[in-house]
């Protein structure tokens, strides 16, 4: 057995194993009791199209569709008929509402409304069926049921209507007729005997019919939702009341459903050709479709949904207990709804720009005192640092430091004598010296004796030998004159100087 008969002969039996288990799973699953997932409305889900019954080979519509001659449909027609010129009040009844006999009707009548639909359902896929001979491309054209069956009753054998037919402008728009009259100048349907005619014929006056009676049903619960539940009924509408009070099977099981899965009611699942059973819309029912929720925007809708289920959920209990039968109560609570929903589309407020606070901390005590100033004086910034930091505007400075680049001096020194620290003398912060000191300071820095020439900072050549025309050479004191003005500029002009008591001339 080569290598390639035995990898064949592995993968067969993992595929026996793998049927084996699949079989077992559905079998085990089957003996658990597990049902299939249906809709809210109690139908099952949509069959895909290879699964669906043919109706071509039934012999007449009345064999598949038994509703309209059915006893329960007649009588309960006919009740609607007795009951619908009646004008009742709600302060009539007395107990619970579910015993009055026009309640009890109108829950019928809802039930009833499913049946119709389920038995239009069948009607249309009894009259596609057996056009699809005549016509085979108009089911992809006019994809609506009701309108399917309206079409096909225009029809019948001859296609050619299509054009200058008023009724069929009622029922289709202007370019979906242009484009069924293109396709049936060219479909390859053959013509129709006169008993499928007549079959055809026969299942359309019936589906007409039975849309028409569920059109009456609605009115009727409509016209009977503000005796029944007036405050629910001025909240969402008479026809949405009826249809959520319906399905939850009556007022007084409404009444004890918490709001969360009143929200929920009429939630149906929508199956793509087999593809997936995801909904479009989770989680929304008929409250969510109402005019009160669709009325506003679509980020909104889901929020607008809870708050309109919750006070549904309390008009509801109100009406179970026949208390406001004015409506009062769900007056009160549709006004609080709108009230919220303009609050919720309200722009956001302008945000204004506000001024600073004034501040907390006030003004603090100045210390003063020779002490502070002292201290003030030590740590504050001196006259050499304040000349460094100011710059010369518009002027390259110099380099301090040819290693520590960017650092210049300022204008320190630039303004004196050309020196690199120039004295800068404080007048308010200079030290204060007595007279005295002063006096003994001048003594200590007066010269006597030869004149230096490293201290006078003169010339070198200078001599005190003098040639003079009458003696020839004199030894004379050159600082002699020198110091006789200093003498006189000391007595007149110095530090020290005092006033000199002048002596007054005797007047002659």
């Amino acid at each position: 057995m080569s290598l390639a008969d035995e990898l064949l002969a592995d993968l067969e039996e993992a595929a026996d194993e793998g049927d084996d288990g699949l079989y077992g799973e559905e079998e085990e699953g089957e003996s658990d009791g597990e049902v299939t997932e249906g809709r809210p409305d109690g139908g099952l889900e949509d069959i895909p199209e290879e699964m669906e019954v043919d109706y071509s080979k039934a012999e007449s519509v009345s064999s598949i569709a038994k509703l309209r001659n059915s006893k329960p449909f007649s009588e309960i027609m006919d009740k609607i008929s007795m009951y619908s010129g009646k004008q009742r009040k709600n302060s009539e009844v007395s107990g619970p509402v579910e015993s009055d006999p026009e309640y009890r009707l109108i829950v019928a009548a809802n039930n009833l409304t499913v049946e119709i639909d389920n038995e239009l359902n069948i009607i249309y896929k009894f009259t596609r069926d057996k056009y699809s001979k005549r016509f085979p491309e108009l089911e992809s054209l006019v994809p609506d049921s009701l309108d399917y069956i309206r079409t096909v009753k225009e029809f019948g054998n001859n296609l050619e209507k299509c054009k200058t037919n008023e009724t069929l402008q009622q029922i289709l728009t202007n370019a979906t007729i242009m484009v069924v009259s293109v396709t049936a100048s060219t479909t390859q349907g053959s013509l129709l005997t006169e008993d499928e005619l007549k079959q055809l014929e026969e299942s359309c006056d019936m589906a007409l019919e039975l849309n028409q009676s569920k059109h009456r049903i609605y009115e009727y619960v409509e016209s009977k939702m503000s005796f029944i539940a007036p405050n629910l009924s001025i909240i969402v509408g008479a026809s949405t009341a009826a249809k959520i009070m319906g399905i939850a099977g009556g007022l007084t099981n409404l009444s004890k459903m918490p709001a969360c899965n009143l929200m929920l009611l009429g939630a149906q699942r929508r199956t793509l050709s087999g593809f997936s059973s995801a909904s479009l819309l989770p989680h929304t029912g008929y409250i969510y479709h109402c005019d009160v929720v669709q009325s506003l925007p679509p980020d909104l809708r889901r929020k607008a949904a809870r708050l309109v289920s919750a006070k549904c959920a309390l008009a509801s209990r109100v009406d179970s207990f026949h208390e406001s039968s004015v409506g009062k109560v769900g007056y009160d609570l549709k006004e609080e709804i709108e009230r919220k929903f303009d609050k919720w589309q309200e722009p956001p407020p302008v945000k204004q720009v506000k001024p600073l606070p004034a501040p907390l901390d006030g003004q603090r005590k100045k210390r003063g005192g020779r002490r502070y100033r002292k201290m003030k004086e030590r740590l504050g910034l001196t006259e050499i640092r304040k000349h460094a930091n100011r710059m010369t505007f518009a002027e390259i400075e110099d380099d301090a430091y040819q290693e520590d680049l960017g650092f210049s001096l300022g204008q320190l020194g630039k303004s004196g004598s050309g020196r690199v620290r120039q004295a800068q003398v404080n007048e308010a912060t200079k030290a204060r010296i007595s007279k005295s000191l002063q006096r003994t300071l001048q003594k200590q820095s007066m010269t006597y004796g030869g004149k230096s020439t490293v201290r006078d900072r003169s010339s070198g050549i200078s001599s005190s030998v003098a040639f003079t025309p009458l003696q020839g050479l004199e030894i004379v004191n050159p600082q002699a004159a020198e110091k006789k003005v200093a003498e006189a500029n000391q007595k007149y002009f110095s530090n020290m100087a005092e006033f000199l008591k002048v002596k007054k001339e005797a007047k002659m």
